[in-house]
């Protein structure tokens, strides 16, 4: 396994996200993850996993100190005291003492940005974390919790992959030492039939999922691809044995488009 360093943290380049599994399949999929060699596991609030996504990780045999574990504080839980409630409530759902990383889910206009990092700050300084992060920021966001942040953040978590351009926030992440973690890094499966990635793949004998993930890899982006299917788990995670050139890097960039992005920002509270 590879890191990306960031501000003190190592976050493992490739992870599982969870989002959309739930009960014993939930369970199940981080449990095989963890004992495939994932050591990288993405949850949230919101998700409605946490308790499942505990269970798996005891379940693999996996010791705790070897798993990077992330859980994201929903928008409705903001306010400082709210804050600090739910995440002690995700640690009793998780049954762990603390997670390796903390982060704002979506940005919310209705708590100042500044009370709700400092309540995450205080949460690392109580120990329920050992980092602290933001997801879903905007490049004006970033610059705004970074001064407004009391303890050094992280990573900002975003949607990226090659539909979409994200080179913007990448370097502003790069400008404050935060690691920018992938979410969606393989477009939600539409990149298995894209003509580009096929034949770049099929130059490395690889899968266009795999060819996606190592151009992240290569960008120094952590990258936690979901999946429900247990033998896609080996796929995502066999990417540390070829490396793309520069051309093929510059065609994979190439396929960004407007019209890239998947997620639907109506979905949460964004910043006025």
């Amino acid at each position: 396994m590879l890191f990306v360093e960031a501000n003190g943290a190592r976050i493992p380049a490739i992870g599982l996200g969870t989002w959309e599994l739930s009960g014993r399949l939930a369970a199940r999929v981080v449990e095989q993850a963890l004992r495939l060699g994932y050591r990288h596991i993405d949850t949230a609030q919101v998700y409605d996993n946490e308790r499942e996504v505990g269970d798996g990780l005891r379940a693999s045999g996996v010791r705790r100190d070897d798993v990077f574990l992330t859980t994201k504080v929903w928008t409705n839980h903001f306010a400082p005291h709210d804050l600090e409630r739910s995440v002690k409530e995700s640690l009793a759902r998780l049954r762990l003492p603390s997670v390796d990383l903390l982060l704002l889910h979506w940005p919310n206009s209705h708590v100042p940005l500044a009370e709700t990092l400092g309540a995450l700050s205080h949460a690392k300084t109580m120990g329920l974390t050992r980092h602290i992060g933001v997801s879903n920021f905007t490049v004006a966001l970033i610059e705004q919790a970074v001064a407004a942040s009391p303890e050094r953040l992280v990573c900002n978590q975003v949607e990226y992959h090659p539909y979409l351009d994200q080179a913007k926030v990448r370097a502003a992440c790069d400008q404050h030492g935060l690691a920018l973690v992938a979410y969606s890094p393989i477009a939600k499966g539409r990149i298995k039939t894209d003509q580009t990635l096929v034949e770049i793949g099929r130059t490395h004998h690889k899968t266009p999922a795999q060819v996606c993930l190592r151009w992240l890899l290569q960008q120094n982006v952590a990258a936690i691809p979901r999946t429900s299917r247990i033998e896609r788990l080996s796929e995502n995670i066999e990417i540390f044995d070829f490396e793309l050139s520069e051309d093929e890097m510059s065609q994979i960039a190439a396929l960004a488009n407007p019209k890239g992005r998947l997620t639907d920002f109506g979905f949460a509270p964004k910043w006025d």
